[in-house]
């Protein structure tokens, strides 16, 4: 068990005032067996005019604010802190079923019950059914194999296959060109593993949140150096919770240094920040994350992770009218 602090700052400045704004903000961490929540907080700077907190259809927390007093610039902050047990500790990867009874489980059929996590097998925005992942997926979907044990070996192999590179993708790069490519950063990733898992009928979540990262060696851990993070969930009704939790940008099973904000379809569902505004022109968005862990001194950040791909900041783009912050 261990007690996690996460501070995210997100601040925009804009060339021209902006004089009306809407915002969703997923920003709050979700409650589960695994993670409980003892503190959260939002803190927004011009104040807003209206905001309102409620659950979306997936269960995650959700922020809506409004701002109708023109401004040259927005805060965001996030604080919250969390205690995280390590869900997959007495796991056994063995014991899953074979991936085709999960499948065919999952599948729409008169006599047969339905299956929430159905909902999650279908094509989604960010994440359309491709041949290409067919494929690829297929190395390690051999017929009667243990559905944990397929997933693991897919979500290793694009850890091994794909190249981290904040330069190789945006937010709105489709599946097929991060995938050609073989790289990109924690948003391709865990849409490919989805877009694979989804391809062999299989259910899959696309999950939003932060990391526990230590620093290099010999360097000290600075404060706002850290960003979001995305993973992904595929069910396994024998998993902890009956989905079991993988993060192909690292190749581990999420722990506890995982710290879970919200699931979704794919990143559409769960953008930390974005939101239409009417004028600003260009603006620069300048973000800050921190995540440690309470009270401990930051050579003592353990059971943080050491991946170099851990440390890389928040990108984000936007249009005219629209502003998007996405996951690095």
């Amino acid at each position: 068990m261990i007690n996690i602090e996460v501070e995210h700052d997100s601040h925009y400045t804009y060339q021209t005032e902006v004089e009306l704004a809407h915002h969703l903000a997923y920003l709050r961490p979700r409650k589960t067996d695994w993670q409980k929540v003892l503190f959260t907080e939002l803190e927004i700077s011009p104040k807003p005019d209206c905001q309102t907190e409620n659950q979306d259809a997936f269960g995650n927390h959700r922020t809506f604010f409004t701002l109708s007093t023109p401004h040259a610039a927005l805060l965001v902050r996030s604080r919250s802190v969390v205690t995280l047990t390590d869900r997959y500790a007495h796991f056994d990867a063995s014991q899953a079923v074979a991936w085709e009874e999960v499948r065919d489980a999952l599948a729409y059929a008169l006599d047969r019950p339905y299956v929430a996590a159905s909902e999650f097998s279908f094509l989604s925005p960010y994440v359309p059914r491709l041949i290409e992942l067919r494929a690829y997926a297929e190395r390690s979907f051999t017929p009667g194999r243990n559905l944990a044990e397929a997933s693991i070996e897919l979500s290793s192999r694009i850890h091994e296959d794909f190249t981290y590179s904040p330069t190789a993708t945006e937010v709105h790069t489709p599946i097929l060109e991060a995938f050609n490519k073989r790289a990109g950063v924690c948003q391709d990733f865990s849409h490919i593993l989805i877009g694979c898992l989804r391809a062999m009928g299989l259910s899959a979540q696309y999950v939003s949140g932060y990391l526990l990262t230590k620093p290099a060696p010999g360097t000290v851990k600075l404060r706002g150096a850290d960003a979001s993070h995305a993973w992904v969930a595929v069910y396994c009704p024998q998993a902890p919770g009956q989905w079991l939790e993988l993060d192909p940008t690292n190749n581990v099973l999420t722990g506890p240094s995982h710290v879970r904000l919200a699931v979704g379809r794919d990143f559409g569902d769960v953008s930390p920040l974005r939101g239409v505004i009417r004028g600003g022109g260009d603006h620069k968005l300048a973000v800050g994350v921190t995540v440690q862990v309470m009270g401990a001194a930051p050579e003592e950040q353990a059971p943080a992770l050491t991946d170099k791909r851990l440390s890389q900041t928040q990108s984000q783009t936007q249009s005219a009218v629209t502003q998007t912050q996405s996951q690095a």
